[in-house]
């Protein structure tokens, strides 16, 4: 967080018609609602059929070195839910790869393409695989899985009896190398920040807030001043107030 979105030399592009259909591919639970919140949460109120692919279960989520590991995930899992619900999406997708050892090989390619093929979205966002000087490898592969996801679905010789081929009208990356594309987050800002705020487990590791201290509410403030400062910077790159920047890919 707190990262100027680089400016790209072309002209920044803004708010694509509203999908019918949108699917968001995370790595970790959490990381949908970072990316891309508040345009998930935007559409849903706009009539979009959303849903939310988490890829990994979860598991190292913990600073606690003695953490039930099982309840962990099944806690993890909740907490997604809870934010979907939040952000107003229809379905949550969880293919439970094991966390921290994400790869993208073919097996998971062929598991992200019949999600695709099955929700038949519009608009897929996701991790930018491209960026460079990322530290977890987790979202790299999570990145190259949407990438090669998309490509697998739309052609019906890539993955055979995993669904009817689908072909997405655009991709949004988010944690972008370079944007060049953003949604406006005005009234949605709130929601996003609430959705996150799901993810309890994480509090202390990600977002800096003890559940337990006494200035829990002022970490929580702190919080959310953090994710309304990472909005103007994005929207500014657009002239908006508040926004959510991607890379724009059409598919």
């Amino acid at each position: 967080m707190n990262v100027m979105p680089s400016r790209p030399d072309p002209p920044v592009t803004r708010d694509l018609a509203v999908p019918r259909s949108v699917l968001a591919i995370g790595a970790h639970p959490d990381d949908i609602e970072f990316g891309c919140g508040a345009t998930l949460a935007k559409w849903a109120a706009a009539g979009s059929e959303v849903h939310l692919l988490v890829l990994t279960d979860g598991a190292k989520g913990s600073w606690d070195p003695a953490a039930d590991l099982v309840a962990l995930v099944a806690r993890r899992r909740r907490e997604q839910r809870a934010a979907a619900d939040v952000l107003g999406a229809t379905g949550v997708h969880h293919l439970d790869f094991i966390d921290g050892e994400l790869e993208s090989g073919r097996a998971e390619r062929a598991a992200v393409c019949e999600i695709i093929r099955r929700v038949r979205p519009m608009v897929v966002l996701g991790h930018d695989p491209w960026k460079r000087y990322r530290l977890h490898p987790d979202h790299l592969h999570a990145g190259r899985l949407t990438v090669d996801g998309i490509v697998a679905a739309r052609d019906p010789h890539f993955h055979p009896g995993h669904g009817d081929p689908h072909r997405p009208a655009d991709l949004l990356l988010f944690e972008a190398e370079i944007t060049d594309h953003v949604e406006n987050a005005e009234g949605f800002l709130e929601t996003k920040t609430r959705a996150l705020l799901c993810h309890e487990s994480q509090w202390q590791s990600t977002m800096g807030i003890e559940s337990r201290s006494p200035e829990v509410e002022t970490q929580r403030s702190a919080f959310a001043a953090r994710v309304r400062d990472d909005a103007g910077l994005a929207g500014g790159l657009a002239g908006l107030a508040l926004g959510e920047a991607f890379k724009l890919v059409p598919v």
